[in-house]
């Protein structure tokens, strides 16, 4: 197997592949958090991909987990964030309904009188960016309201890995 000069370290070819594939989704994630498209998302699956070969990445995948479940057991603590959740991701559907019909807009500096990357290559990203909205918001409340689980915390997710 080739060693990188200088290192200890061998390159197999599943390491390879490992390291562009969840570089790759790292880079598409990034590009996401600008454009329309699930960013946050994209950035962990690379991470998920890449902590298969690396523990370095597997301890982001953690401290990613405490916080994403943090958030969402505090998203779903009440019934009026719960309400603002999910008409939050009705809104981002239609919206993606909207860029998708690409309706003439007013002419405002440089942009019009068409929406920017309009069409429904974007729509659609923008619409399943709403969709999987509401399916982790459905995920939450079941979780957290229904099951009255909690969500972990770093002392609890070091405690786990620690155990492995």
């Amino acid at each position: 197997m080739p060693r990188i000069p200088g290192t200890s370290l061998a390159l197999s070819p599943w390491k390879i592949i490992v390291s562009v594939l969840g570089g790759a989704l790292i880079a598409f994630g990034v590009a996401a958090l600008v454009l329309p498209g699930p960013g946050l998302l994209l950035i962990l699956m690379g991470l998920v991909v890449l902590a298969s070969e690396f523990e370095w990445a597997e301890h982001r995948v953690d401290w990613m987990r405490v916080q994403a479940l943090g958030a969402a057991e505090a998203g779903v603590q009440t019934v009026t964030r719960i309400a603002l959740s999910t008409l939050s991701a009705l809104v981002v559907i239609a919206v993606g309904v909207v860029w998708g019909l690409n309706p003439p807009i007013p002419k405002i500096w440089i942009i019009g009188p068409d929406l920017p990357f309009g069409g429904w290559g974007t729509g659609a990203a923008i619409i399943v960016g709403g969709i999987i909205a509401l399916v982790l918001l459905v995920y939450s409340v079941k979780r957290f309201r229904v099951d009255g689980d909690s969500a972990p915390t770093p002392d609890e997710s070091g405690r786990e890995r620690s155990t492995r």
